[in-house]
């Protein structure tokens, strides 16, 4: 029985009355070696009667065992439980004591303060809402205070207490408790900004853990365990955007088919328009069921059955979320990554990946930087090592839906597992989707080709060829004439005794792009490599004419600068949707019609048409060789063909 139980006063209904109904606070204690973590959990444990009478005597014979107090009760006893951890008198693994008061309801995590036990402290930070870093008075701000300051914040707790403790051995001094407050104030101001509290205290004393003390006149502010019954919490989760992954579809009979989970933020209502992520179909919720009855409103972080109006495919893994207000669907992400692994983390490095009940294998495409927790500088490396904190971009190979760490915690983190030990290798901030930086690659040609002079010089194969190196992007919707047209032009610039390369978006799929799909992302790739190629084929003095759709402006004008602006030429097909779906010699509008195909330019996809392209050609309206002769013309003039 719970030792605040009085059987004189209560009975046993009205004592779980009074307590179910109670907010639950999680939080953390961390900081530095010694500081006095477990000590202050065990004060508040002891104080305020969560302890049996049992446990104490247990206590109290092992502080006389390991005499780590000199004889008196060792407190954090009751939180070390591993043997090695009390024969050093540190922590080790995290440990979590439950306890509560007449206001709230506790989970406390105490945290390692030791550096080489990062990893766990990370571990116990992940879902706790509150910090506690415990300074020692008479050290003051130090090293691995900083560090668990920085990781809480990467973390994104979005509070803090920072308890300044022993305060018994420097006399209850202000002057020291104002220098701590500074000096950390100054540290933290490089820091995103949260909401911080300052309390000094003696958890082996109890002075300010429960109650207020004499010894510290001076200080007016609340006691610590004031402090965490009345710090506000949980109302961010419910105003941020509803996010609640489907963890299991309920199906007991043929008239009921929920989705099953936990909502991670935000509140859902029946009537609401929700969206299934990442297929983004679109529904209305239709009824928000529990075991005790259908609810008129449900908010994080409630486990409840979502029923919509319509039959759309979802499963485990899928995300349902506000239509007004979607997640981010990307399958290459920018994360901080915790490592938590003896082995050295290198770019290639394939895992499988743990997003809220999605499941999928990953690689890391690449190491960004490296994070030093003490100095917050940021420095490229192409490695990460136990314990330390890194930016790096990963590639998955299902789509992740979610949204950035410091908005939605429950769809922004993550974990990364090794595929065959089953083992956590590594805890996750996703930051953002990745930029493509790959456009910022440009290959080796030309005299840096081998390091050496190029034997053949630009001004001879102008002089062979008659020309000038050029590109000339066609660009227009599937059906526009592009790739007729290039063909054209290539047998045109044949006749006329130059030389062309002629590069489409079909043949290039065929062969060196075979592995890209029809994303926005892999459109951008199809053409940045195709862009290489052309770059490759200029660089020998021939012409390249490409046909391809490339849809998305800030992608053709990544092409641009890739090849080079004064080799760039920009053609747009400028045939309207209507004639490049009556035309349809592919069959491609009419297979996307019939079979649901996805990612078709100018039906589902977005084609950006160009604002000032070189040439405007309305091959709609235009005969195939005026088109051509306008081409060429255009070469003329910019001085491409002698």
């Amino acid at each position: 029985m719970d030792p605040r139980f009085d059987a004189s006063t209560d009975t046993i209904d009205e004592y779980l009355a009074r307590h179910e109904g109670k907010q639950l606070l999680r939080f953390l204690t961390c900081g530095s070696v010694d500081d006095g973590k477990s000590t202050l959990i065990g004060r508040l444990l002891h104080d305020t009667k969560g302890i049996y009478e049992d446990q104490l005597a247990a206590v109290e014979g092992d502080s006389r065992k390991y005499g780590t107090q000199g004889g008196h009760a060792d407190l954090a006893l009751l939180v070390d439980g591993l043997r090695s951890e009390r024969e050093q008198g540190i922590t080790i693994d995290v440990a979590y004591r439950y306890f509560s008061t007449e206001k709230r309801k506790f989970i406390v995590a105490d945290t390692p303060g030791h550096e080489q036990y990062t990893r766990n402290m990370a571990t116990g930070a992940s879902t706790c809402d509150l910090a506690v870093l415990l300074v020692d008075a008479r050290h003051g701000v130090s090293v691995q205070t900083r560090r668990h300051c920085v990781i809480t914040s990467l973390l994104g707790i979005p509070k803090i207490i920072v308890a300044i403790n022993k305060m018994d051995l420097v006399d209850w001094s202000r002057e020291t408790y104002e220098s701590i407050k500074a000096d950390f104030e100054a540290f933290a101001s490089d820091l995103p900004s949260r909401e911080q509290h300052f309390v000094p205290m003696s958890a082996l004393e109890g002075d300010l853990v429960v109650e207020s003390s004499p010894r510290a006149p001076w200080y007016e502010g609340p006691s610590f365990l004031e402090l965490i019954e009345s710090i506000e919490i949980g109302a961010a989760a419910q105003e941020t955007a509803f996010r609640m992954p489907v963890n299991l579809v309920i199906r007991p009979d043929l008239d009921y088919r929920g989705f099953g989970g936990r909502i991670e933020s935000g509140v859902v209502r029946p009537g609401d328009r929700v969206k299934i992520m990442p297929a983004g179909t679109e529904s209305k919720v239709s009824r928000i069921s529990t075991f005790d009855g259908d609810l008129d409103i449900a908010g994080a972080p409630r486990s409840v059955s979502i029923v919509l109006e319509d039959e759309i495919d979802a499963s485990r893994g899928d995300v349902i979320v506000s239509a007004d207000q979607p997640c981010i669907v990307s399958d290459r992400i920018t994360a901080d990554l915790v490592w938590m692994h003896e082995d050295r983390l290198t770019p290639g490095r394939e895992f499988i990946l743990r997003h809220g009940t999605r499941v999928t294998p990953c690689r890391v495409r690449r190491i960004v930087e490296r994070l030093d927790v003490d100095t917050l500088e940021r420095s490229p490396v192409d490695g990460l090592e136990l314990n330390e904190i890194g930016r790096v971009e990963i590639e998955t190979d299902f789509p992740l839906a979610f949204d950035p760490y410091e908005e939605i915690r429950g769809t922004g983190s993550l974990i990364l597992v090794d595929r065959i030990g089953n083992w956590t290798m590594a805890a996750g901030m996703v930051r953002g989707r990745t930029e493509d930086n790959r456009w910022t690659a440009t290959p080796v040609s030309g005299e840096d080709r081998d390091g050496q002079p190029d034997p053949v010089s630009p001004a001879e194969r102008e002089s062979r060829y008659g020309q000038r190196p050029a590109t000339v992007l066609l660009t227009g919707l599937a059906g526009s004439g592009k790739t007729s047209l290039a063909a054209l032009l290539e047998r045109a610039l044949f006749d006329l005794g130059r030389v062309a390369i002629r590069l489409d978006g079909t043949t290039m799929r065929r062969g060196l792009n075979r592995d890209l799909g029809f994303s926005a992302e892999d459109r951008s790739e199809n053409l940045r490599r195709s862009m290489e190629t052309a770059k490759l084929v200029n660089d020998e003095g021939l012409i390249c004419i490409a046909a391809f759709v490339a849809p998305v402006a800030s992608t053709r004008r990544k092409a641009a600068e890739l090849v080079g602006e004064d080799r760039f030429l920009e053609v747009h097909c400028a045939a309207p949707l209507e004639h490049c779906r009556s035309k349809d010699a592919t069959g491609l509008y009419a297979e996307a019609a019939t079979k649901g195909l996805e990612n078709i330019p100018g039906v589902d996809f977005e084609y950006e048409p160009p604002d000032a392209p070189d040439l405007l050609l309305p091959t709609h309206e235009l005969e195939p060789e005026e088109s051509v002769n306008r081409i060429l013309d255009l070469l003329r003039t910019r001085g491409i063909l002698r």
